[in-house]
């Protein structure tokens, strides 16, 4: 099996549902895996749109939809990016020294500040989705941001020093190559972004990227400055985010619309 076809395996068996042969995790199998991570952001985007319009065809309630479209990328992806984000909002909440939150990221026990993270991130997902559905004009920014927050996640993952040689991030990153890896995902991103520009000509899309562009900075400095640098909870934490931040861009849109 080439390295393409080991990457999209391995990419796929790790970030979603979707069952994909077992393969041994290695330098030869995972050198590109990183790669295809966007693509099961845009597997979520697909589901979501297919979601979206079989609630408009048969008028479904927007509390129907909102629940709906917040549970799918937990369905496809497995929730690993969730448990990032809650593992973060444990650590983070804790005001602890760098070495102290990584060792609260790591315990599989949940806190009060990770289940208080979760869901004030869901019902601020699902209070977004159901604006979405009442005002849609920005709609296909909200889907790509499933895509350009997998982009951002995983080009972080090997563009920043890991926290730790153990864990997610450190194998994907140690196993990648990491320079194609980055100019292959710093591709996608642009492709992405030129996709939201012809589809989507308004200043909505601008917007987009510069905030998208700032909170990868901000994250950056958050990696550095608290955690001593990225693992695979923070890169969880990032992809997130991300999506909330473009669907909250989304929702703007299209009430200013």
């Amino acid at each position: 099996m080439n390295s393409l076809l080991s990457g999209f395996c391995v990419a796929f068996s790790m970030y979603s549902f979707i069952p994909m042969p077992q393969l041994t995790w290695d330098k030869k199998t995972m050198r590109y895996a990183l790669c295809f991570l966007p693509f099961v952001g845009v597997l979520i985007g697909a589901c979501q749109y297919l979601w979206f319009l079989f609630c408009t065809h048969f008028e479904a309630n927007t509390l129907f939809y909102a629940i709906g479209a917040t549970l799918l990328p937990v369905l496809i992806s497995g929730g690993i990016h969730l448990d990032g984000l809650t593992d973060t909002s444990d650590a983070l909440g804790s005001h602890s020294e760098p070495e102290r939150r990584l060792e609260i990221m790591k315990d599989p026990h949940v806190g009060a500040f990770g289940v208080l993270g979760m869901v004030v991130f869901l019902m601020c997902e699902t209070a977004l989705f159901a604006q979405l559905y009442e005002t849609p004009n920005y709609l296909f920014l909200a889907l790509c941001g499933f895509t350009l927050a997998r982009i951002v996640g995983g080009r972080a993952i090997v563009s920043l020093p890991c926290a730790k040689n153990t864990g997610l991030a450190y194998i994907f990153a140690e196993n990648s190559e990491k320079e194609r890896t980055k100019h292959a995902m710093l591709f996608e991103l642009i492709a992405a972004f030129l996709a939201l520009a012809v589809i989507s000509r308004s200043i909505w899309v601008v917007i987009s990227i510069a905030a998208v562009v700032l909170w990868c900075i901000g994250h950056a400095r958050l990696c550095q400055k608290r955690f001593g640098g990225i693992t695979g909870d923070l890169a969880g934490f990032l992809i997130s985010t991300t999506e909330l931040l473009l669907l909250l861009i989304a929702v703007i849109g299209g009430l200013c619309a």
